[in-house]
C-alpha cells in the first residue's frame, strides 16, 4: 500500500464523553501503535457534548498533530451516533472503533490489521476475559449477549462490544443506512461479508468513571432487541394462547365443581389475583408493542442522528460539508 498524505490507510475514531481524565493517554498508546505500522493513519475524535475539559485536551492536541482531527457534537446525543459521525467523515481504508478508556488495548488493532489484509472485511474484537468488573455488570452482560444472540434474526457474536475494525466498503453502507435508533454492532453483523475475530482480556478503565449507567445499558439492550428481532412482539399471542386454555380448563372445572358439588369453586381473593395477573400480562403486552411503536415514530420524524458544532483539522471544503449535515 502506498503511505502518502493524500492516501489514509487507517481511521481510528474514538468517541469521547467526559474523558478528560484518560484522553492523553489514549491518544499517546493510540499514536504508538499506529505509527509502527509505518503507514498513514488519521485518528478522528468525537466529542458528545462533553461537559468536562475534553474538548480543549482534544484541541490542543489537534495543533500538535495534523493527523489528529476533531468532531464536536452541539449536545450530548449518544455513543452509537458518535461512531456514526466518525464513520461518516473518515477516510481510511480500514476503519477501526475503539473506546477511550483503554478497556480495549489498542495494541490490538494490530492484530485486526493483520486479519485485514488476510482479507477480511470485518474483524470484531471478542472478550475473553474481563479484569476488575463488578459481578453484577459482567454477569448481566453474559445474560444481555446471550438473549439478544437467542432472540436475533441474524447472528450477532457474544461477548462483542463496537471495538472493531471494518473494510471502507462496510463502512459506506453502515453510515449510509437510514435508522436512527442504531445498534452498530447490530448493523455490522446485518450487511454481512467476510468476517472474524480476534480475541483479547478487557481491561479496567485507565481512569475516570463509565459512562453506560443502567440506564444506558438498558436503553441500548432495548435497541438491540427491537432493531434485529420480532419475536417479543409474538408474546401475547403466545400468552393469550396459554391463558385461553387455563380459562376454559378453570371454567369448566368450574362448572362441574358447581354443577356437582354444589360448592363454590372460587373465592373473592382468587378473583381479585387473577384479575391482577391478567392486568399485569395485558400491560407487559403494551409495553413491547410500545417499544416498536417509539421506533417507528422516531425514524418517521426523519431529524439528523446528530448535528455538529464545529470541526478541528479539516479543510476548508470539507468543514463547509460536515457542518451541514
Amino acid at each position: 500500500m502506498v503511505n502518502s498524505m493524500n492516501n489514509i490507510i487507517y481511521s481510528i475514531i474514538v468517541p469521547l464523553y467526559n474523558e478528560a481524565a484518560v484522553l492523553s493517554a489514549t491518544y499517546t498508546r493510540i499514536k504508538e501503535v499506529m505509527d509502527s505500522t509505518k503507514e498513514n493513519y488519521e485518528i478522528i475524535f468525537v466529542n458528545d457534548g462533553s461537559e468536562d475539559n475534553t474538548r480543549n485536551i482534544a484541541e490542543a492536541i489537534c495543533k500538535i498533530d495534523i493527523k489528529i482531527k476533531l468532531l464536536n457534537f452541539s449536545r450530548n446525543f449518544g455513543h452509537q451516533a458518535a461512531i456514526t459521525a466518525g464513520m461518516a467523515h473518515s477516510k481510511g481504508s480500514a476503519v477501526v472503533v475503539i473506546d477511550a478508556d483503554l478497556q480495549d488495548p489498542p495494541e490490538v488493532i494490530l492484530e485486526m490489521i493483520k486479519k485485514w489484509k488476510e482479507g477480511y472485511q470485518v474483524v470484531y474484537g471478542k472478550r475473553a476475559k474481563r479484569e476488575n468488573e463488578t459481578f453484577f455488570k459482567a454477569f448481566t452482560a453474559g445474560i444481555y449477549y446471550r438473549f439478544l444472540s437467542c432472540m436475533a434474526s441474524i447472528d450477532i457474536p457474544v461477548d462483542t462490544g463496537d471495538f472493531r475494525l471494518v473494510d471502507r466498503i462496510v463502512c459506506d453502507i453502515l453510515t449510509a443506512l437510514p435508522e436512527k435508533n442504531r445498534y452498530i454492532r447490530g448493523l455490522v453483523s446485518w450487511v454481512g461479508f467476510k468476517q472474524t475475530s480476534v480475541e483479547y482480556i478487557r481491561k479496567g478503565r485507565f481512569a475516570g468513571e463509565s459512562k453506560y449507567p443502567l440506564r444506558k445499558m438498558i436503553k441500548l439492550a432495548l435497541d438491540g432487541i427491537t432493531s434485529f428481532s420480532t419475536k417479543p412482539l409474538m408474546f401475547p399471542c403466545y400468552l393469550g394462547t396459554i391463558l385461553f386454555f387455563i380459562g376454559m380448563i378453570s371454567s369448566t372445572v368450574i362448572a362441574v365443581n358447581n354443577l356437582f358439588l354444589g360448592n363454590p369453586a372460587v373465592n373473592l381473593n382468587l378473583i381479585l389475583s387473577i384479575t391482577i395477573l391478567l392486568f399485569g400480562l395485558l400491560f407487559c403486552s403494551i409495553g413491547i408493542m410500545g417499544q416498536y411503536l417509539g421506533r417507528v415514530f422516531d425514524e418517521s420524524k426523519d431529524r439528523p442522528l446528530y448535528i455538529l458544532n464545529e470541526s478541528t483539522n479539516y479543510n476548508t471544503k470539507e468543514k463547509n460539508k460536515e457542518l451541514s449535515i
